[in-house]
């Protein structure tokens, strides 16, 4: 038995019209599903990113065929990193000014793997990484 990688992961925002607005045209991810007032999710590669409300989530429980999703949430700013192309960075960097998203920090790792990071509208920080942050090959 082995961990085979995050199938999903997720950050929390309030105003899920920006955030669904900021992952879909800004980043270009592909939602897969909405829910007003609680959640939008994205495909993100093989696996799959998620925004919950957490005033939805952390208070009115759900249930999907009987069982009980359990109540989550977070209260404050998360991280993410996206891994992206070492060739793609330059495009990234481009792509999140024309947008107006401002670029925190921009890192040279000492093992050769580069980051960007900036905000989404809810305040999480968000990071562009390459494969090399943590001695990976690209696929």
């Amino acid at each position: 038995m082995e961990i085979k990688g995050v199938l999903e992961t997720a950050v929390y925002a309030r105003d899920l019209e920006a955030a669904e607005k900021f992952y879909g045209a800004v980043l270009g991810l592909e939602r897969l599903a909405r829910e007003a007032g609680r959640h939008v999710f994205f495909r993100c590669g093989r696996g799959v990113f998620l925004v919950f409300n957490p005033e939805s989530t952390g208070a009115v429980q759900t249930e999907v065929n009987g069982a009980k999703v359990p109540l989550h949430g977070a209260a404050g700013p998360s991280h993410l990193a996206f891994a992206v192309s070492e060739d793609g960075l330059a495009g990234w960097r481009k792509k999140l000014e024309r947008h107006g998203v401002a670029i925190e920090s921009e890192i040279r790792w000492p093992n050769g793997g580069r980051s960007l990071y900036f905000r989404d509208p809810a305040g999480n920080s968000l990071e562009l990484a390459t494969y090399k942050l943590w001695g990976l090959e690209e696929n």
